[in-house]
C-alpha cells in the first residue's frame, strides 16, 4: 500500500484520504458504513470540517473506538480567539476525541500570523501546548495567501485544490511545500467532480510523493474504486498523459471549481452547481441533472437578484452571476 508523510508532521498515511464533506449527505448509518468500511480496508486519514454540517458527528460515531489508529484532520473558520475555542470545543466533543491531529484555518481571506490582531494563531498555539491539537494546518483556495502561507514557516501542513487540471502556479505551490518540508494535503483532486476517471486521477496524484489526496466520498462504490487503487494502483502511461492533456484543453479557461464557498444565495440558487452544469451534462451521465428536481434548481436562475454577493465571495474572481445565465441557457437546449 502506498503511503504518504505530510510533511515535519511526521505524520505518515494512507494515500487514499477520505474527504468527509459528502458524507453529511448521506444518513448517520450509511455514513458510519462508509466510513468503518474505508478504516478496516487500510484508508486511516479522514478530513472534515466544522462546517460540514454533522459529517464531525458522524467520525465519532463511527471511529470512537479506534481513535488512536486513525489521523483526524478538521478546521475552523472562525475570525476571532472566541470563536476559535467555540469551534475547537465542538468539534472535540463531536469527533468523540481529546485531541486533534491537524487543526486547520478554514479558506481565511488572509494568511494568520502572531499579532495579527485576530488573536487565531496565538489560540492555535495555546491550543496545541495544552495537547488538544497536535499539528497547525490551513486549508486555502487562493495562491497568494496560500504562498504566504507557506513562506511563513508557521504552518505544518497546506490543503489547496490539486489536480491534473493545474497550471504552473499550483505546481509550484506543490513544490514549495516539498521545500519547506510542509505536508501538502491535495482537495479537489476530481476538480469537484469534473473529473470522471478516478484511475488518471490517481496516477497523477501519485508522481508526486509528498502529496496526500483526500477523495471526498458518498457512494459505496466510489469507495470501492479507491480500495482497488491501493493493492493494484495505477501506473501513469504516455495514452494516459494524451488523455490529460485532452482534458486540460477542454476545461481551459474560467470554469466554476464546485467550492461552494459562494453560499448561501439569497435567491435560493445551488451556485456551485448550477454555474457549472454545461461542464457536468457533458462529462457525466445526463438523466442524472434533466430530471424534475434538478429542473427545478436551475429554474431559480431567472429569479437572481444580480446582487452581486456570489461573485464577491469567488476565490477564483468568476463572475458567477453571468456564469450562471449562460449555464441556463444551455441546460434549456437539452429539455
Amino acid at each position: 500500500m502506498q503511503r504518504v508523510t505530510l510533511g515535519r508532521t511526521g505524520l505518515t498515511v494512507a494515500r487514499n484520504g477520505f474527504g468527509a464533506l459528502p458524507v453529511q449527505r448521506v444518513s448517520k448509518k450509511e455514513a458510519v458504513y462508509l466510513l468503518q468500511k474505508a478504516f478496516y480496508n487500510g484508508m486511516d486519514y479522514f478530513d472534515t470540517a466544522r462546517w460540514y454540517t454533522d459529517s464531525e458527528e458522524k467520525l465519532g460515531a463511527a471511529f470512537s473506538y479506534t481513535r488512536d489508529k486513525i489521523v483526524i484532520s478538521t478546521k475552523t473558520g472562525a475570525q476571532d480567539a472566541e470563536g476559535f475555542w467555540k469551534d475547537l470545543d465542538a468539534s472535540l466533543q463531536l469527533l468523540q476525541t481529546d485531541y486533534i491531529d491537524i487543526y486547520q484555518f478554514h479558506n481565511p481571506a488572509f494568511c494568520p500570523k502572531p499579532g495579527d490582531g485576530t488573536g487565531l494563531y496565538e489560540a492555535m498555539e495555546e491550543a496545541k501546548k495544552q495537547g488538544k491539537i497536535r499539528h497547525i494546518g490551513i486549508t486555502n483556495h487562493r495562491l497568494a495567501v496560500a504562498k504566504e502561507a507557506v513562506a511563513s514557516g508557521l504552518y505544518e501542513t497546506l490543503q489547496f485544490p490539486f489536480s491534473y487540471l493545474a497550471g504552473g502556479q499550483e505546481l509550484e505551490l506543490v513544490e514549495m511545500c516539498k521545500e519547506k518540508d510542509m505536508g501538502f494535503i491535495a482537495m479537489k483532486a476530481l476538480a469537484g467532480g469534473l473529473i470522471t476517471n478516478s484511475a488518471l486521477a490517481y496516477a497523477f496524484m501519485a508522481q508526486f510523493g509528498h502529496v496526500a489526496p483526500i477523495w471526498g466520498i458518498q457512494k459505496e462504490k466510489e469507495l470501492d474504486e479507491f480500495l482497488s487503487y491501493q493493492e493494484n494502483p495505477p501506473i501513469l502511461t504516455a495514452e494516459m498523459e494524451k488523455e490529460m492533456e485532452k482534458e486540460k484543453e477542454e476545461l481551459a479557461g474560467d470554469f466554476c471549481r464546485g467550492c461552494g464557498y459562494c453560499l448561501p444565495c439569497p435567491a435560493g440558487i445551488e451556485i456551485n452547481n448550477c454555474a457549472r452544469m454545461s461542464l457536468l451534462l457533458r462529462r457525466a451521465p445526463q438523466e442524472e441533472y434533466l430530471g424534475g428536481e434538478w429542473q427545478e434548481k436551475m429554474k431559480k436562475i431567472e429569479g437572481c437578484l444580480n446582487c452581486g454577493k456570489c461573485k464577491g465571495k469567488c476565490p477564483y474572481g468568476l463572475d458567477t452571476p453571468s456564469l450562471l445565465k449562460k449555464n441556463y441557457e444551455d441546460y434549456k437546449t437539452f429539455l
